[in-house]
């Protein structure tokens, strides 16, 4: 779940009109997200993202990934049909790492990946800012840009250990870690890349473009201890990474929300307590949810949705409590159509539950 690696649905307003940015007021996001999309050719890349607007979805997130060119190719696509993009980096782009540098290994059960602390910080500027001063020259408008993806999890932050065999314990605090050091420098490297991110940005016509830091995951300890991996608990790594400085650089903070169990008293509980750390912007800063996602491994059509609609309701009535206390500003439902369980496009069309998970928020 935390780890899978696909298209996503973004939680936004309606209207289709110039982007919400940092300091406007702006309903919460519900919409649509598609990662990935570099690696498929552009007549795939403009029916999938037709789909997408066709289908009543207004936001996506969409990555900068290898090949950075036919990434930039889908937002121009995007822009064009009028949906409004969160730009989710990818910061395990080799192209931001010295040559010389060698992934951390997944022993095989997960894709080895370059540790944050190896980030070259010249490469990632000179990188970020060619993509950006292409985006402009196409007049794509980005509502926001979400460096990194989570680097609380061995995952996507090689300076977290994956164990060659699964099963016994992982660490539960930063001191537990194989290799704390390397984290914390990676997380000093992080927050640079931030700052980069910012700088750049603001350099941009896309100037007032909203900053997420990177989503979390949510992969409990059991599970961490189940796959073999190490992770750490967002609210841990967020309070690490403000005390390096991250409020000055960052609009909100970005998590990732799987809850697993679907009856409303328990998605109630696990989101409520998961997004403690989420604050108006004058106490803290809110979150952006820049991906959540509910499981129907059923593969019938027509398809039942019967049980993830429920589920997708006591989800949107905790991100619209959330949002009228104005600590969560945005939603991005996973996963639009390439991971069979979470996809919300089944049999030719938008599910009963992707029609909830992208529905305006009430009032809009």
């Amino acid at each position: 779940m935390a780890l899978l690696l696909a298209a996503l649905v973004a939680w936004a307003g309606l209207s289709r009109g110039a982007p919400a940015f940092a300091g406007e007021t702006a309903a919460a996001r519900y919409g649509v997200n598609r990662l990935n999309l570099a690696w498929l050719e552009r007549t795939d890349q403009e029916r999938i993202l037709r789909d997408i607007a066709d289908s009543g979805a207004t936001h996506v997130r969409l990555s900068l990934s290898r090949p950075v060119d036919k990434s930039i190719d889908a937002l121009e696509i995007a822009n064009r049909l009028g949906l409004r993009i969160l730009l989710e980096i990818q910061l395990s782009n080799k192209s931001y790492y010295p040559d010389s540098v060698t992934p951390r290994t997944g022993f095989g059960r997960i894709w080895d990946i370059n540790r944050l602390s190896d980030l070259d910080l010249d490469r990632y500027r000179t990188g970020l800012t060619s993509a950006l001063q292409r985006i402009d020259t196409l007049g794509i408008r980005l509502d926001a840009v979400e460096p990194g993806n989570e680097i609380n999890l061995a995952g996507y932050n090689g300076d977290l250990a994956v164990y060659e065999k699964p099963g016994r314990a992982t660490p539960r605090l930063l001191s537990e870690l194989r290799d704390p050091q390397a984290f914390g420098k990676g997380l000093d490297k992080y927050v640079a890349a931030l700052k980069i991110t910012r700088d750049a940005t603001r350099a941009s016509a896309n100037n007032k473009a909203i900053i997420v830091s990177a989503g979390l995951s949510d992969m409990g300890a059991k599970e961490a201890d189940r796959q073999g991996m190490e992770r750490l608990d967002p609210g841990e790594v967020i309070a690490l990474l403000k005390a390096r400085g991250m409020d000055a650089l960052v609009d909100a903070y970005g998590i990732h929300i799987y809850p697993a169990r679907k009856d409303k008293p328990a998605i109630t509980s696990i989101v409520t307590k998961l997004l403690d750390f989420c604050a108006p912007a004058d106490r803290g800063r809110p979150c952006w949810v820049t991906e959540w996602g509910i499981a129907n491994t059923a593969r019938s059509c027509p398809v039942d949705d019967r049980e993830r609609e429920g589920a997708m309701t006591a989800m949107r009535t905790v991100f619209e409590r959330l949002s009228e206390e104005k600590r969560l500003d945005a939603a991005y439902y996973y996963d639009w159509d390439t991971q069979q369980n979470y996809r919300l496009w089944r049999c030719g069309a938008l599910s009963p539950a992707g029609a909830l998970a992208i529905e305006p928020a009430k009032g809009d």
